[in-house]
């Protein structure tokens, strides 16, 4: 089986039309892209997060990790840190985020105590 030039428009057109027609299909695809290509992933999240299209708490969702790792990795690479929720949504995700870290705190002192 030949293989696709990459360097070619022509796949990128295609999935894009593709999208339209078969959109789970691309959907699974896609996910499982990014599911096997750690730096894709980043690449995105964080370009997504430069464009202001997510929140530092959904980008982090989205990258597995706690919004207060993700921060410290952006301040590493020198990567703006964009404060304060895009919507209601993003308000929402902060919240949580801080509602599971509470609750890791809570039952580490637990388990210390006991």
């Amino acid at each position: 089986m030949s293989s696709i030039e990459l360097t070619d428009r022509c796949p990128l057109e295609q999935l894009v039309k593709l999208q339209r027609a078969r959109p789970a299909l691309v959907q699974r695809a896609l996910q499982r892209l990014l599911d096997e290509d750690k730096e894709l992933r980043w690449s995105i999240v964080v370009s997504a997060y430069l464009d202001e299209e997510i929140s530092m708490a959904r980008a982090a969702s989205l990258l597995n990790l706690h919004t207060l790792e993700l921060r410290k990795l952006f301040l590493e690479k020198g990567i703006p840190l964009h404060l304060g929720p895009v919507d209601k949504a993003d308000a929402q995700a902060e919240v949580d985020a801080l509602r599971v870290w509470r609750q890791g705190l809570r039952e580490s002192k637990r388990e210390q105590e006991a």
